[in-house]
């Protein structure tokens, strides 16, 4: 008897991986457009993903989204949450889905992966994007986009909250001061900081006289979470004081670098600095 109801435990997995299988194709059928749910664009298959399917069956113990997205260590972006139950709902929730209000959820372009858990009576459909950090430039365009935005704003004439510039001359790239900056860039990355006064107490002068450059001047700029040159000199525009760092006429170079780091708050950290040498 023992081996017998072993037998059937076992066959019920077999077949419930099975129909797990089968959803998944299903699921991305429905999402490139198949069946009842029309799609503007083509949009890229749902990864599926086992940690995804701990927070299903997290969720089918009566857990919530969230709580089980972290205690599984999954850090999204987005997320949502798909809950069918009911006697036979195996064999009736691929037609559920085809429904409108679930196709649109479905072919939210927000989400990449998946994670499904069914049994017998219920089915839950975990759909989120992991929080993945990155610039998509190399160090050098990035330093090449940002020096180029610089000029552009120090070229007019602004106000930087209450206080008027003049348009200033354009500053040059320094490869000292872009060192500079990508070591206090990672240094805030890797060890989840945001501030202009480093671990090891360092102020921006300090770390420009550590690097080798002898300043008549010096200021520093430091932005988080922008995944664009383009967002972070936004971010510093609308800064009066970031901004007046921007325009300031007393600079002559510049150096600016990003370091990215998954685990972090932000995942993005930028430092810019800038300098008139000696």
């Amino acid at each position: 008897m023992r081996l017998r109801i072993l037998s059937c435990l076992l066959l019920l997995a077999v077949s419930l991986d099975a129909a797990a299988s089968d959803l998944y194709t299903e699921i991305n059928r429905l999402r490139a457009g198949g069946g009842n749910c029309p799609v503007a664009r083509q949009l890229p298959p749902l990864q599926p993903q086992a940690v995804l399917e701990r927070v299903a069956n997290g969720l089918a113990r009566g857990d919530e989204l969230q709580h089980s997205l972290k205690a599984a260590g999954y850090r999204p972006t987005h997320s949502s949450a798909l809950w069918f139950q009911g006697e036979g709902v195996g064999t009736q929730v691929v037609a559920m889905l085809a429904k409108r209000n679930y196709c649109d959820k479905l072919q939210d372009a927000a989400m990449t992966e998946i994670g499904i858990y069914l049994d017998a009576r219920q089915i839950w459909i975990v759909m989120a994007a992991p929080f993945a950090p990155s610039v998509g430039e190399s160090q050098q365009d990035a330093g090449e986009r940002v020096l180029a935005l610089v000029n552009q704003a120090r070229a007019v004439p602004r106000h930087c909250g209450g206080t008027a510039f003049k348009a200033a001359q354009p500053l040059r790239w320094n490869k000292v001061l872009a060192d500079s900056s990508r070591r206090h860039a990672g240094d805030m990355a890797h060890y989840n900081y945001f501030s202009h006064i480093g671990r090891d107490g360092s102020n921006p002068a300090d770390r420009v006289l550590r690097a080798g450059y002898q300043y008549r001047a010096t200021g520093e700029n430091i932005a988080a979470g922008q995944m664009k040159p383009e967002d972070a000199m936004a971010a510093w525009i609308k800064s009066p004081e970031h901004c007046a760092n921007l325009m300031n006429s007393a600079f002559t170079e510049m150096g600016v670098a990003f370091a990215v780091d998954p685990r972090s708050d932000m995942g993005v950290y930028w430092t810019q600095t800038f300098g008139r040498p000696r």
